[in-house]
């Protein structure tokens, strides 16, 4: 019969892979030495798979190891959460919340507006990864998506939070050379990778003959260009204005506002931590978006 892995299980080899010592983990785990070894070899033995590879530097996890350690954290956050749920009774908000956005929306938008309110929900938990596409909401690999898009997939649903412009911005000096001969200026823009985003689709309608001289694969790392004086670029009003030494050099681009989604799958509209972000995060995005 194959070895069924419990709890106690899981919390021995989290221990040994946050500790990466027999001591650590001995430590963590408030046992001696020698049981937190049996232990791991009785586990490894019963398992028929080595967990930890030895050497001078510690135990080293191996994949088999990093994956049950992860599962121990989930299992940690779940207690955490359950343990709340005793002590507060039924208004207490848990679980955990899968949510993908750029990496330009979370520095700019959604972290300044989590800090104002995931400390009062101790027991909800975030998992936050950065995509440029609706792919992770649609495999079922994200619960929330916030996205920049003009057309949200008919499959989601959600709220507008507002809309975002697009400007030239780069630093004082630029300004000029802007006006008189846009083409002699370095232009910061996106790869290849990103080749219908509104600001590569201006520049190429209305500055045709302009070779970007640097390219990145994410508007946060156009930003930081601009930001560093490398350059200028067209960057969403909402990302731009609190870089520092950084002023917009011309209006709205023309035909580059795009609006501010939070969407979510239609099976998850009725999750009380899916709610919760809702409520939460639209009045503070709107009002980050100056709506």
């Amino acid at each position: 019969m194959q070895y069924q892995v419990s709890h106690t299980d899981l919390t021995l080899v989290l221990a040994l892979v946050r500790g990466r010592s027999l001591a650590k983990a001995a430590e963590l785990l408030k046992v001696d030495v020698s049981t937190v070894f049996r232990s791991i070899r009785r586990l490894e033995a019963s398992l028929g798979k080595a967990l930890f590879d030895k050497s001078r530097k510690g135990y080293a996890p191996t994949g088999t190891a990093q994956a049950l350690a992860e599962q121990a954290e989930r299992a940690e956050q779940a207690l955490d959460a359950a343990q709340v749920a005793v002590e507060h009774g039924d208004q207490v908000v848990s679980g955990t919340v899968r949510l993908t956005c750029t990496e330009a929306v979370l520095h700019s938008l959604l972290l300044p507006a989590l800090a104002h309110f995931m400390p009062t929900y101790p027991a909800l938990s975030l998992e936050l990864a950065t995509s440029n596409s609706f792919a992770n909401l649609s495999r079922r690999d994200a619960d929330v998506a916030l996205r920049l898009t003009n057309s949200p997939p008919e499959h989601l649903v959600g709220r507008c939070l507002g809309t975002a412009s697009y400007l030239v911005y780069g630093h004082a000096d630029y300004r000029q050379r802007l006006a008189e001969a846009p083409a002699s200026l370095p232009w910061i823009a996106l790869d290849d990778s990103m080749s219908d985003h509104a600001s590569v689709v201006w520049r190429e309608q209305h500055l045709p003959g302009v070779v970007p001289r640097y390219r990145c694969s994410s508007m946060a790392a156009v930003a930081q260009l601009v930001g560093a004086g490398l350059g200028v670029a067209a960057l969403a009003d909402y990302m731009a204005d609190s870089l520092p030494g950084v002023e917009r050099l011309s209006d709205a681009l023309p035909g580059c506002d795009t609006e501010l989604w939070l969407l979510t799958r239609p099976d998850c509209r009725a999750l009380r931590s899916v709610q919760t972000l809702f409520d939460e995060l639209t009045p503070r995005l709107r009002a980050a978006m100056g709506e």
